[in-house]
C-alpha cells in the first residue's frame, strides 16, 4: 500500500505491506459492519468527536464528516463514545456511511482550497448540513446551530 499523508500541506508519502497493521491507521469505516464500530466506541472513555478523527480508531474521517455523520445520527458530540447505547452507535456508524458515500459521490468537501486530483474542487459543501453554519436553523429541529471548539477542531451541532 502507498500511503500519502498531506495534513495542512505538510505531506509525506509512506510504503507499507498491510494498511492496518503496519501504518497504525484505524479501518476504514467504509469496510467494517456497524456491529465492529459499535464494539470499537464501547471499549473507548473519551469524547466521541475527538475519537472519530483519530486515524488509529478510523481512518478517513476528517472534521467536516465527523460533524455531518454525529448531526445524522442526532449524537451530541461531546458524549463519551462508551456511553453510546448499541443502536445509537450503530446509527452513527450509518450516518458515517452515508456522509463518506455522498461527499465520495461529490468530490469531497472544497471549503478553502481542496480540490481532486483532478485539480477539481468538490461539491460536498452543498450539501453540509451543520459544518460552517453556525446561527442558522438545524434542517432537522430548527434549532440554532452552535460552534464549539473541540480537541482543537471546530465542531457543529
Amino acid at each position: 500500500v502507498l500511503l500519502f499523508d498531506d495534513v495542512r500541506q505538510f505531506g509525506n508519502l509512506r510504503w507499507s505491506e498491510r494498511l492496518e497493521t503496519e501504518s497504525g491507521l484505524g479501518p476504514d469505516p467504509l469496510e467494517m459492519t456497524a456491529r465492529e464500530f459499535a464494539e470499537r466506541l464501547r471499549a473507548r472513555r473519551t469524547r466521541v468527536k475527538p475519537l472519530l478523527l483519530n486515524q488509529e480508531f478510523v481512518r478517513g474521517v476528517g472534521n467536516i464528516y465527523a460533524d455531518e455523520a454525529l448531526h445524522r445520527a442526532g449524537i451530541d458530540p461531546r458524549v463519551v463514545a462508551a456511553r453510546l447505547s448499541r443502536a445509537r452507535a450503530e446509527r452513527l456508524h450509518a450516518g458515517l456511511v452515508e456522509v463518506l458515500e455522498e461527499a465520495i459521490a461529490h468530490r469531497g468537501s472544497s471549503v478553502s482550497d481542496y480540490v481532486d486530483a483532478r485539480g477539481e474542487r468538490g461539491g460536498f459543501q452543498a450539501l453540509h448540513r451543520v459544518y460552517r453554519r453556525e446561527g442558522q436553523p438545524c434542517p432537522r429541529c430548527g434549532a440554532a446551530i452552535r460552534r464549539i471548539v473541540m480537541a482543537q477542531r471546530g465542531t457543529h451541532f
